[in-house]
C-alpha cells in the first residue's frame, strides 16, 4: 500500500505533538516535520523525516524554500500547526505544491482576528458585550485582549479607568470586552467536506500554564453548546477539525472568546475515545466518507512537562540485571520492557545477566518473560563479579546495584545505569 506523506509544520509545538501522535501508528501515512529552529520534534522525527532551517513567513524566499522541502520529502499534505502559519499558507494556497489541511481562506482570516470574528456574530445571544471605545464603558472591570493573538498572551483585567489607561498606553489593537468570570471551555469539533458537523466535544480548562491545558476532563454536550456549535458551523465555511472557546458570563451564561482552524493539543483527550481529529482531517482531505465512532465514558487529561536526553554514545550490547531491575517489587519493570524491545528493533544485543537465586526458568515463566527476549542469558554465582563476564567494549549495564555498578565501570570503563536513569536511553521517534 502507497503510504501519503504528511509535512507537520511547525513540529515542536504541544499540538503539533498531538498531531504527530495522533497519526505515528497510522499505516496510511509516512510523517515529516519541519520547524525554523530546533526543537523537541528533534526527538520523535528520524533524521531523515525531519527538517531544520529557513521557513519564516516573513521570508521573501519563504515559499521557495518550502516547495524545496515539499519536494525532497514529496509531501502530499502539510497540516499547520500555529494560526498565523495557516492562514499564510492558505493566502498563498495555489503557490504551494501539497494540499493544506485546514478550513478556506475566508474563514482562516476571519479566525486570525477577534475583531472580525465578532463583527460577523453581531447580534448573537452569545456573544460578549464589546466596547468600541473607553468613553462607551458603562461596567469595570472590563477584559483586555489583543485582536491577534492566542494563549491568554498579552491579556489584562482592568478594574477602573485609570487601570485601563495605564495598560492601553503605547498599545494599539487592543479588544475591550466585558468581564467573564465563570468557566472557561473548549469546544473540539470537525466539518467534513459537505459542512456536516459530525463531532462536538467540550471539555474543561481546569488548570492552564503557558495557555496550555494542563488539565482537562470531557464534559456533557448540553443544548446550549451544541446550538452554538451548530451555528457557528452555519454561519462560518469550516473543513476538517477546529476549536472555539466559551467563558461564562456574570449570569451563568456562555460567551463566545475566539474559535481556530488550527488542531488543539489538548484534542488529545477526544482521540483517547476514538475522536482521531487529524486523521479524520486527513481522510476527509482525501475524499474519504467518514463516520465517528465515539466511545462516550467520563475522561480527564493530565499533563506535565518530560524531558528528552540525547546521549553520544553508541553502543550494541545491552546487559542487563533481573531482580530489583526487570522485576521490582514483584512486578515487572515495564519501562524496561519496552527499552529492551527498543534495542531489539535497533539491532541491539540484550543480554540478561543475573545472580538470581532461583530456578530462573520458573521465574521467568512466572512473570510472562520469555527467555527469547535475550540474545543471551548469563547465570553468575553470588561471589562472581559482572565485570568478568561483559565481553564487549561497545556495551551498557543496567543494573540497580551500586557495587555491580561500580565494579563494572571501573573495570569494563562503559557506562553503567541505575533504573531511575534508563529514560535517558529511549529513542522516541522509534516508538
Amino acid at each position: 500500500m502507497k503510504k501519503t506523506n504528511i509535512l507537520i509544520f511547525p513540529a515542536g509545538s504541544e499540538n503539533a505533538i498531538n498531531i504527530h501522535d495522533s497519526l505515528k501508528y497510522n499505516l496510511h501515512f509516512n510523517l515529516f516535520g519541519a520547524s525554523s529552529n530546533e526543537d523537541y520534534a528533534k526527538s520523535i522525527y528520524p533524521n531523515d523525516n525531519y527538517f531544520i532551517g529557513n521557513l519564516y513567513i516573513n521570508d521573501s524566499n519563504f515559499l521557495d524554500n518550502l516547495n524545496n522541502l515539499l519536494k525532497k520529502f514529496n509531501i502530499d499534505f502539510i497540516i499547520p500547526t500555529h494560526d498565523t502559519i495557516a492562514l499564510h499558507l492558505m493566502e498563498n494556497e495555489t503557490k504551494i505544491n501539497a494540499k493544506i489541511v485546514c478550513s478556506p481562506l475566508e474563514t482562516a482570516k476571519i479566525a486570525n482576528s477577534k475583531i472580525e470574528i465578532f463583527k460577523h456574530l453581531s447580534g448573537k445571544k452569545y456573544l460578549p458585550k464589546i466596547y468600541n471605545d473607553v468613553s462607551s464603558i458603562d461596567k469595570f472591570p472590563v477584559f483586555l485582549k489583543p485582536n491577534i493573538g492566542a494563549g491568554g498572551k498579552g491579556t489584562y483585567l482592568a478594574h477602573n479607568l485609570e487601570d485601563l489607561n495605564t495598560f492601553l498606553k503605547d498599545k494599539s489593537d487592543i479588544l475591550i470586552s466585558e468581564n467573564l468570570p465563570g468557566e472557561e471551555i473548549t469546544i473540539d469539533c470537525f466539518t467534513n467536506k459537505n459542512r456536516e458537523l459530525l463531532f462536538v466535544g467540550p471539555r474543561t480548562r481546569e488548570r492552564i500554564t503557558m495557555g496550555i491545558s494542563f488539565k482537562s476532563r470531557m464534559i456533557d454536550l448540553t443544548d446550549e453548546i451544541k446550538e452554538i456549535a451548530e451555528d457557528l458551523n452555519n454561519t462560518f465555511v469550516f473543513r476538517g477539525a477546529w476549536f472555539f472557546q466559551l467563558k461564562k458570563d456574570i449570569e451563568g451564561n456562555y460567551k463566545l472568546m475566539e474559535f481556530s482552524v488550527r488542531q488543539a493539543g489538548t484534542m488529545a483527550l477526544y482521540r483517547q475515545l476514538g475522536i482521531n481529529f487529524a486523521a479524520l482531517s486527513l481522510f476527509d482531505f482525501m475524499d474519504y466518507n467518514l463516520k465517528i465512532n465515539f466511545n462516550n465514558y467520563p475522561i480527564y487529561l493530565e499533563r506535565r512537562l518530560s524531558n528528552s536526553y540525547y546521549i553520544d554514545y553508541k553502543f550494541n550490547n545491552a546487559y542487563i540485571d533481573l531482580d530489583d531491575t526487570l522485576i521490582i517489587n514483584n512486578k515487572v519493570n515495564s519501562s524496561l520492557i519496552k527499552l529492551i524491545y527498543q534495542f531489539i528493533n535497533k539491532g541491539i544485543k540484550v543480554i540478561l545477566i543475573t545472580k538470581h537465586k532461583y530456578d530462573l526458568n520458573d521465574t521467568l515463566k512466572r512473570y510472562r518473560i520469555n527467555r527469547d527476549l535475550f540474545d543471551e542469558i548469563i547465570c553468575l554465582n553470588d561471589d562472581d563479579k559482572k565485570s568478568k563476564y561483559i565481553a564487549h567494549s561497545d556495551s551498557i549495564l543496567i543494573d540497580n546495584y551500586f557495587i555491580e555498578r561500580l565494579d563494572v565501570k571501573e573495570n569494563c570503563n562503559i557506562p553503567v545505569f541505575d533504573v531511575d536513569a534508563i529514560e535517558s536511553l529511549f529513542d522516541y521517534s522509534i516508538f
